[in-house]
């Protein structure tokens, strides 16, 4: 997995085979884990998620730590978890774009991120990226 924030866009770029997303899904999912990210990187260290009371979902940075944490209530939980397992195996490519606003289980304040399907790039025939979520 490789989280890198890239300040320009103001939102975080994720890379992960399909088998680190379901992991992150899952996590996202319970409400609790800790992912780091692929020795050597020179991106963020990993991501924590969190059960917090809602509504939504919160994404936002720790800086400190340099962790991408993802905190929430239980249904935008689901919602999220449900969006990065179908990331993972959608065999077409394509990227996920998780941003407040855009989806409703997302708390304002949230940090864009892009979800990059582990199969490549843009599918055949459509243009900007899978409409999930």
């Amino acid at each position: 997995m490789r989280l890198v924030s890239d300040p320009a866009y103001d939102e975080v770029d994720l890379s992960a085979s399909a088998e680190e997303l379901n992991r992150l899904a899952d996590a996202v999912a319970r409400g609790e884990g800790l992912l780091t990210s692929s020795p050597g990187s020179d991106g963020l260290a990993g991501i924590e998620v969190r059960s917090t009371p809602g509504p939504r979902v919160l994404v936002h940075l720790d800086s400190a730590r340099q962790y991408l944490v993802i905190s929430g209530d239980s249904a935008g939980r689901a919602v999220l978890a449900d969006n990065l397992r179908e990331t993972a195996s959608a065999e077409d490519g394509g990227h996920l774009h998780v941003e407040y606003p855009g989806h409703a289980y997302l708390a304002e304040g949230s940090v864009p991120l892009v979800v990059n399907s582990p199969h490549g790039g843009m599918p055949a025939g459509r243009a900007g990226g899978r409409p999930l979520g």
